[in-house]
């Protein structure tokens, strides 16, 4: 324990040493899926942080210490519901990373949108492939080890995150180069994972009020989980009242059924939205994940 308290504050302090940002285009050129922009839908961030009307995606990038720096990278995804982004969790957890010699990026991605998009349910899936092609691509100039490339959703970004983890054949991008568009290894934070009456927000932001029973099954993401779902941390609070604990325990217990390896950590207290530290019950789910990470190979423990 004492180890872990140590290890815990060490990140803390020195992950804004390290820590510098570039922001990165995810587009180019023509944005795909994507309809003219309407003169009233801006790109909005309020007191708060909380960042609406995304037209044009990016991401943000945070490199450690030239010296520190292991390969690994983290593809990091803010939850909003599919109607908001809340990065700001997202940056206390990639400079955290940043401190252990992993690099991270974290996507401003497009929220779902019948107003800039053709077709709004796979906007955001089409920015999250794009994302780790890029990375994967660019792997060499940024020191990343391309086979150890993750990605990190929180809440509704969890959603994002499994549906790419778990749709490997569903390719809503171009990509002639052929690059694998699979994550090395995921990191979910009390993920929207079951498309059920109890979660309607962020379901319908998605896929419309009525959907049919096809496309409710395809976007409960853990009715994709196979052998080839890559290896996964679960963290969840069992008192969260906004997405049940039973997502995350649902897609575990796919997980187990396929035998991908994986680790989950339900926390007794917590709720939902929690970072790096909840300050309620002192569990540093953190660690634990460095940890599981180090165990699969995918980043150097601390010692």
């Amino acid at each position: 324990m004492k180890r872990a308290f140590i290890f815990f504050f060490y990140i803390l302090s020195a992950s804004f040493c390290y820590a510098q940002d570039l922001t990165i285009p995810l587009y180019h050129n023509q944005i795909p899926n994507a309809k003219k922009t309407p003169v009233d839908y801006v790109e909005e961030t309020d007191s708060s942080g909380l960042i609406k009307n995304v037209s044009i995606p990016s991401m943000q990038a945070y490199f450690p210490d030239k010296n520190k720096a292991n390969g690994t990278a983290v593809i990091i995804f803010a939850g909003g519901g599919y109607f908001v982004l809340a990065p700001k969790k997202c940056i206390e957890i990639a400079k955290a990373f940043n401190a252990l010699g992993v690099t991270a990026f974290v996507v401003k991605y497009r929220l779902p949108s019948d107003k800039i998009m053709n077709d709004k349910s796979i906007g955001p899936l089409q920015d999250a492939q794009t994302a780790i092609k890029m990375v994967r691509k660019r792997a060499n100039e940024w020191n990343i080890d391309p086979n150890k490339i993750g990605m990190m959703g929180l809440s509704a970004g969890g959603h994002l995150v499994s549906t790419e983890g778990t749709q490997l054949s569903r390719i809503v991008i171009e990509n002639k180069e052929n690059i694998s568009l699979r994550p090395d290894f995921m990191i979910l934070l009390y993920p929207v994972i079951i498309y059920d009456p109890e979660i309607p927000r962020t379901r319908e932001n998605l896929i419309g009020k009525n959907p049919n029973p096809k496309t409710l099954a395809l976007y409960s993401t853990n009715k994709s989980v196979n052998h080839l779902t890559p290896p996964t941390f679960l963290v969840h609070a069992a008192d969260d009242d906004v997405i049940p604990v039973k997502n995350s325990l649902q897609f575990f217990d796919a997980l187990l059924k396929a035998r991908v390896k994986s680790e989950m950590h339900i926390l007794q207290t917590g709720g939902h939205g929690f970072g790096i530290y909840d300050e309620e019950n002192k569990d540093n789910w953190f660690i634990s994940c460095y940890e599981w990470m180090g165990k699969n190979g995918f980043a150097p423990v601390e010692r």
